[in-house]
């Protein structure tokens, strides 16, 4: 059955889940602020719209992919903002990777009006969203994940209804900061080999083949041995995530001392301009203490 699906936001991951809502027969309705964003999903049948307005005028269901909480909330409630054209029996969900409180607060907003909304954010990148095998970590009502969980499996391999509004959110701050940990202690431990005159690629061999492997491990060791910094998940985007992971756990009043070490570490390297540059070029900030 064809739904008619809007989806506002079309980055990196964005361009590809909607492609991916497209190809399973929906109909496509698109806004982006960059209108050669929207040229790909338009050249491939779906509505360019002039405003997040209009899509959420034409769609039962609307997507939102963006960077930042605030960005979220101005797209939902700004000027031309979905909100204006919102009905009763719409659903949005926003795919972003925002603070949970913040999802809580736009739910309750569209909720006084007759909008369900879930907080839906996707993990694994650029690459799982062209090969449709997300991870989606959801809140929200049940009966509204009923009604998008076939949406939501067009590009996601992993589709799970974690609880309430902010609870999606929650489970990927956890998720991040299980990541942002893994990549710090990447980054040491072949600093460690380093500084010890030993070959990082020879101890990165033996990682990979022992106890210590991961997929971070996997992806991001090779890049920070060869010092190819090529942006696959820009260091903006995890030390983003590191912050809403020491927002999350000072609301709930726990302590995560490691999360706020990797985050020490995004800041100096944002500090540097090295927030275009892939996530791999922590390395360089831990070698940096290492010559003081």
């Amino acid at each position: 059955m064809s739904d008619r699906v809007g989806f506002i936001g079309l980055g990196v991951m964005g361009c590809p889940m909607a492609l991916h809502l497209q190809r399973a027969g929906h109909t496509l309705n698109v806004y982006a602020r960059r209108a050669e964003a929207m040229q790909p999903l338009v050249d491939a049948g779906a509505a360019a719209c002039a405003s997040p307005a209009e899509v959420a005028s034409r769609s039962d269901t609307v997507f939102t992919m963006a960077t930042t909480g605030a960005d979220v909330e101005q797209v939902v409630f700004g000027a031309n903002g979905i909100v204006e054209s919102a009905r009763p029996g719409l659903t949005v969900i926003d795919t972003s990777t925002i603070a949970p409180a913040i999802a809580r607060r736009i739910a309750s907003r569209l909720e006084a009006k007759g909008v369900a909304f879930l907080d839906a954010p996707a993990s694994g990148g650029g690459i799982a969203a062209t090969n449709a095998t997300l991870t989606i970590m959801v809140g929200g009502s049940e009966d509204a994940f009923a009604s998008a969980e076939p949406l939501l499996r067009c590009f996601g391999k992993t589709v799970t209804h974690i609880g309430g509004s902010g609870d999606g959110q929650v489970a990927k701050a956890a998720t991040q900061l299980a990541i942002v940990l893994t990549l710090q202690g990447i980054a040491e431990a072949l600093t460690l080999a380093r500084a010890n005159d030993v070959d990082p690629q020879r101890v990165l061999e033996a990682l990979l083949g022992g106890s210590a492997y991961s997929r971070m491990l996997e992806l991001m060791g090779p890049r920070m041995v060869s010092g190819d910094f090529q942006p696959g998940v820009e260091a903006r985007l995890h030390h983003k995530d590191a912050l809403i992971v020491l927002e999350c756990a000072a609301d709930a009043g726990i302590a995560v001392p490691g999360a706020a070490v990797a985050a020490q570490s995004f800041n100096a390297l944002m500090a540097r301009g090295g927030g275009r540059l892939d996530s791999a070029a922590l390395i360089t900030v831990v070698e940096g203490m290492r010559h003081g």
